[in-house]
């Protein structure tokens, strides 16, 4: 059974959904990154990174147990380990992780900074919220645009590529974005939230989601100097 290391963030959403749709056994180990668990040893052992989410598979490539950090690679190993949900064309499997690398070096760190300094920085820098609240629209106008071509971000198929996307464009009003202005990206998030491995999936560990606003113990292990201790 693969052990999935994670936490209720869109990264970790991406391994939950990945799982229900393969339906692959699996277990969750929760790593409270409020509470600083990603730099305990047991996690840091499988990670170095000290980021959600990792896997450990018993059963991986040859029958030995492999574990992996980064959920991009994570999902491309989910889905070549369970044959689906990434094309077997090979036009279209470079179609598919070229999206894929494109959410993984654009969406997730553009929309990540500006939930950053819109929500959480200590002081509001309107020049940082500006630049990211600009990068956000302009990655949803290429959404639009791929979206308007094809009816899944690879092609004809919804892949791993929609799915490590979609949990980084939910709540659309924390980025002030409004969906009827992207009507593909529209009508793709509705096709994929209705599924319901998707919503099996979104609910992993819900119920450890914190309520109200960030406490300052959890502002320093998400944000502070306990991010760059040697370890």
């Amino acid at each position: 059974m693969i052990e999935a290391w994670s936490w209720p963030t869109p990264n970790g959403h991406k391994v939950h959904i990945a799982l229900e749709e393969l339906d692959l056994p699996y277990k969750v180990i929760p790593v409270n990154i409020s509470a600083g668990d990603q730099f305990k040893p047991e996690f840091l052992a499988i990670n170095p990174n000290h980021r959600i989410p990792a896997i450990v598979d018993p059963d991986g490539p040859g029958g030995k147990k492999i574990t992996l950090f980064e959920s991009g690679a994570i999902l491309i190993y989910l889905a070549e380990k369970a044959g689906r949900l990434i094309p077997r064309d090979p036009h279209a499997r470079y179609t598919c992780l070229q999206w894929l690398m494109f959410q993984m070096g654009g969406v997730g760190p553009m929309f990540g900074q500006y939930g950053h300094f819109a929500n959480y920085a200590p002081e509001k820098i309107p020049y940082a919220i500006e630049r990211y609240q600009n990068e956000v629209i302009r990655l949803h106008r290429v959404l639009e645009k791929r979206l308007s071509q094809a009816e899944w971000l690879a092609g004809d198929e919804y892949s791993i590529a929609d799915i490590i996307t979609y949990p980084w464009l939910r709540n659309p009003h924390r980025r002030n974005i409004d969906f009827n202005d992207f009507p593909n990206v529209k009508r793709w998030f509705e096709a994929i939230d209705a599924r319901p491995a998707v919503r099996r999936g979104c609910a992993v560990l819900t119920e450890n989601q914190g309520q109200g606003p960030i406490t300052n113990a959890a502002r320093e292990m998400l944000f502070g100097k306990t991010q760059f201790t040697a370890r």
